[in-house]
């Protein structure tokens, strides 16, 4: 029993460190929110803090280059759905700001890249290893249509419930292979995209509480995120995890 909870303190720490990214972003959520800060509007210092962050952890060794060109893509993948749905009234962002294109600050397209300083920053720390990966014919396709059907259910039907189908088809017997202290774990990767779904979506509780962003339902008063909300961040999940483990495979496979 001494043992288990050594290794889960372990995990624990790695995991802590794994998210400081994300700490960071909801911590200047909170400080912002309370602590007006003078010269700038709220939405353009934390564009700036995010900046300053990257920029930190790049130069102290908490992320590599190759990391730095996986979390940009990410933050102008998010950032294109994010001024996409603002502008189909998906959810707001009311306050003023200089750093904004069409509505949208540019800070939110950290949130996004900071999902991808996790998954990278886990990835390194656990020694993460693949298990019966599907081949890049069966995840590119399905991870595009995940991504695309965010914006298509707009126009069309909302396939996510098939798409989810498709994901444990095509990923049931795929698992990840991680490290805890040296010692091997095995999870499969169907309860891993579940896990952290459930937890962007108790984090995105927390950034709608310190006004990160608006849905219709929050205009007068918060209120705590639609329950249904967990399947589009599992979606983001999947495909966040999709397009890393794509990247780290060719890359392993070009050395």
């Amino acid at each position: 029993m001494k043992h288990k909870l050594q290794q889960l303190l372990y995990f624990g720490r790695e995991q802590a460190l794994s998210c400081l990214f994300p700490v960071v972003i909801f911590a200047s959520l909170a400080a912002t929110k309370f602590i007006p800060l003078p010269f700038l509007a709220r939405y353009d210092w934390l564009f700036i803090i995010c900046l300053a962050m990257q920029w930190w952890m790049l130069r102290a060794g908490l992320e590599t280059k190759d990391e730095l060109k996986v979390i940009t893509l990410f933050h102008l993948i998010g950032l294109a759905l994010e001024i996409f749905k603002v502008h189909m009234g998906s959810w707001a962002y009311p306050e003023e700001g200089f750093f904004k294109v069409f509505g949208v600050p540019l800070y939110s397209g950290f949130m996004y890249a900071s999902v991808a300083s996790y998954l990278c920053q886990a990835w390194r720390r656990l020694h993460v290893e693949l298990v019966n990966w599907p081949s890049m014919l069966a995840v590119v396709p399905l991870a595009a249509a995940i991504y695309f059907n965010f914006f298509w259910h707009h126009f069309w039907i909302d396939v996510r419930w098939w798409l989810g189908l498709l994901v444990i088809i095509v990923f049931w017997r795929a698992s990840v292979n991680y490290k805890v202290n040296g010692i091997d774990y095995r999870m499969p990767i169907v309860l891993s995209f579940v896990l952290i779904g459930f937890f962007i979506w108790i984090a995105e509780n927390i950034a709608t509480f310190f006004g990160a962003w608006q849905y219709p339902n929050q205009t007068h008063a918060w209120s705590l995120v639609h329950l249904g909300k967990i399947s589009s961040w599992l979606l983001l999940v999947i495909v966040s995890f999709l397009i890393v483990a794509e990247l780290k495979r060719v890359k392993g496979t070009s050395q």
